[in-house]
């Protein structure tokens, strides 16, 4: 077996790999938004007169507002070093910074646009809780509730989620330091995410949701760069020899 047949071998099983936890994660999120399990968690934080902590300086100035400006210096760093970079960051070629930024943006994108097509309304502003919108599901798309709508994904718990990308560069070179960066972003996200279901701006499957389309967003983009990397190995390899 040629080293670009193993190699094309490896890229496709980890590919596998990946879709596979993708695929699962689906079939869980499916599952919880068959559930109440929305509604419960919510009521955990609030009740039909609202959210108690919804104004929680602690909440609010340093895990939504302050937390807003890590995540845009997060991205300004990531942008900048692609030619400039720093840390942990010097560990990769610049193709993989590349691919870092760009599925950060990406990601990041995609929870927005998804976002502003949204009806749906955050729980604050749902009857139970003391708004003015009845409960609807985000898979209602023709049903608007009443209310401002475009709380579905949670973008807040996107700023930590849009960084799965570094898993995806990392595990290439850095095993170590991609398992340590996943779980950096998958408690970030999740404890972002919390801090505005607390408040009512959220219900849990927000958060979820946003955790799977990062996800998903990245996973397309390594296999993009991937077979980019096997494509120009292949040519490499058809290459006349010269001494």
């Amino acid at each position: 077996m040629t080293p670009t047949s193993t190699l094309t071998s490896t890229s496709l099983s980890t590919a596998a790999r990946d879709i596979g936890i993708a695929l699962l994660a689906l079939a869980a999120l499916l599952a919880w938004d068959a559930s109440p399990g929305d509604l419960v968690m919510a009521r955990w934080f609030g009740t039909r007169y609202g959210f108690g902590l919804r104004d929680n300086w602690f909440l609010v100035s340093v895990m939504h507002q302050g937390a807003r400006v890590v995540a845009w210096v997060v991205m300004a760093v990531l942008l900048i070093a692609i030619v400039r970079p720093v840390g942990l960051l010097r560990r990769l070629e610049r193709r993989a910074r590349v691919q870092l930024a760009l599925t950060g943006i990406a990601a990041l994108l995609a929870v927005s646009a998804i976002k502003h097509a949204s009806h749906v309304s955050c729980p604050w502003d749902v009857q139970d809780f003391g708004g003015i919108a009845p409960y609807v599901s985000h898979w209602a798309w023709s049903v608007r509730d009443t209310g401002p709508g475009g709380c579905f994904p949670a973008g807040h718990a996107s700023a930590a989620f849009a960084c799965f990308g570094g898993y995806f560069v990392f595990r290439q070179t850095s095993p170590g330091v991609a398992r340590a960066w996943l779980a950096a972003v998958v408690l970030s996200g999740l404890a972002l995410g919390l801090a505005q279901q607390i408040r009512g701006a959220h219900f849990t499957s927000h958060t979820l949701w946003t955790a799977w389309v990062c996800w998903v967003v990245a996973l397309i983009i390594d296999c993009a760069f991937a077979a980019a990397r096997h494509s120009r190995s292949c040519s490499t390899s058809t290459l006349p020899f010269s001494p």
